[in-house]
C-alpha cells in the first residue's frame, strides 16, 4: 500500500483503514441471513441491524485495544495500537468499519434482495 501513500502524499499508510472498511462488508452477509431467515419485518431493521452490529463489533475491538494499551508499558502500547501518531485512530477505524457496513447494506438493497411485505418467495411456494 506504499504506492497509495506515495501517490496521494499521505503521511501514513492507509492499509489499516482499507482493512477496517472491508470488515464492514460482513454486514452484507448479516443482512442476507436476516432476510433469508425472515428475522426482520421491515426494511428499516434490515438496513440498520447489520450496520449497528458491525459498528458494535468495531467499537468492542477498539475497546480491547485500549484496555491492552492501558495495561501495557508505553512502548508496547504504541507498537500494538499502530496508530502512527494519530490520536483519532480508533475513531477513524470505527468510522471506516461503519462506512463499509453502510456501503455493503446499500449494495444488498441495490441488488434487489429484500422484498419484505411483498415477498416473491411466498408467491412461488418457496
Amino acid at each position: 500500500m506504499d504506492w497509495v501513500t506515495d501517490f496521494f502524499g499521505f503521511e501514513r499508510n492507509h492499509y489499516d483503514r482499507m482493512a477496517h472498511f472491508s470488515v464492514g462488508f460482513y454486514a452484507f452477509a448479516v443482512a442476507e441471513w436476516l432476510w433469508n431467515k425472515k428475522l426482520v419485518a421491515n426494511k428499516f431493521l434490515l438496513f440498520t441491524y447489520p450496520v449497528f452490529l458491525i459498528a458494535t463489533i468495531a467499537m468492542s475491538y477498539e475497546l480491547v485495544e485500549w484496555f491492552y494499551a492501558a495495561q501495557s508499558n508505553a512502548a508496547d502500547a504504541m507498537a500494538y495500537l499502530g496508530s502512527q501518531g494519530d490520536i483519532w485512530d480508533a475513531q477513524k477505524d470505527m468510522l471506516a468499519d461503519t462506512l463499509g457496513a453502510i456501503v455493503a447494506v446499500c449494495l444488498f438493497f441495490f441488488l434487489g434482495r429484500p422484498q419484505l411485505g411483498n415477498d416473491k418467495r411466498e408467491e412461488h411456494g418457496e
